[in-house]
């Protein structure tokens, strides 16, 4: 089965082989060009501006898959946001026509794009950075609380697999925002959450890279986060 993927899906990178992007699966992950916001803390920052073409060509990426059957069981798109690309659908239709769960990363920037190919998907990582208040101090983005909220109501209305997460640093989150984000998110519903500690990897911002992390958050409110979850988990391995 062959779709055509309009040009429009801009391919920034590819990685051809990982164990952690896919929950217990091995998988393939497509970086879609582009995305509408401006993290401090994004370690994928030369993703973030569209180029006029395609850096690989959409062609490269499903002769890379090919090859790959039977040797992988996922393809994950991430970014960038790849729900900011209009090639994301048919691009999803083609690599599960390879017989691939599909997974996908976004930051919900774009919920109406999202609830169409969630139908498709198999799993969802969806970043919630902040408590509604909090988005634009982060995004530096008007408006990008209310997108990635109603993004969080269609993956969890959708019944998809998914996994909620927040990439924390503390000039960003202090421990009672992180609380009152984790009730939040406990309360709409959600059964998988994580917190991710900030990493320098990647991450063009000085004075992010130069505070400290060490002990934060602390024991005691990841204990606490921790009763608030069928599934919590904190991701601070350096």
């Amino acid at each position: 089965m062959t779709l055509h993927v309009p040009n429009k899906l801009k391919v920034g990178g590819i990685t051809p082989f990982t164990a952690t992007d896919y929950p217990g699966k091995l998988s393939a992950v497509i970086f879609v060009q582009g995305c509408p916001w401006r993290c401090g803390y994004c370690h994928n920052p030369h993703l973030q501006i569209r180029t006029a073409h395609s850096p690989i060509p959409w062609s490269d990426v499903t002769g890379l898959l090919r090859r790959r059957v039977g040797l992988i069981d996922a393809v994950v798109f991430s970014g960038g946001e790849p729900t900011m690309d209009p090639g994301l659908e048919a691009a999803i239709h083609e690599v599960r026509s390879l017989g691939f769960l599909v997974g996908l990363h976004s930051g919900g920037t774009h919920p109406a794009r999202l609830r169409k190919v969630l139908p498709l998907l198999d799993w969802v990582g969806l970043d919630i950075k902040a408590d509604a208040d909090g988005y634009e101090r982060i995004t530096k983005t008007k408006g990008s609380g209310t997108h990635a909220f109603d993004s969080l109501s269609a993956v969890l209305d959708s019944g998809v697999h998914h996994e909620c997460r927040t990439t924390i640093h503390p000039s960003l989150h202090s421990e009672d925002q992180l609380r009152t984000l984790a009730r939040r998110l406990a309360g709409a519903g959600v059964k998988h959450y994580a917190l991710q500690v900030f990493r320098a990897t990647g991450c063009v911002d000085p004075g992010l890279n130069e505070t400290p992390v060490a002990a934060y958050p602390s024991p005691a409110l990841a204990e606490e986060l921790k009763e608030l979850f069928p599934s919590f988990i904190l991701r601070n391995g350096g």
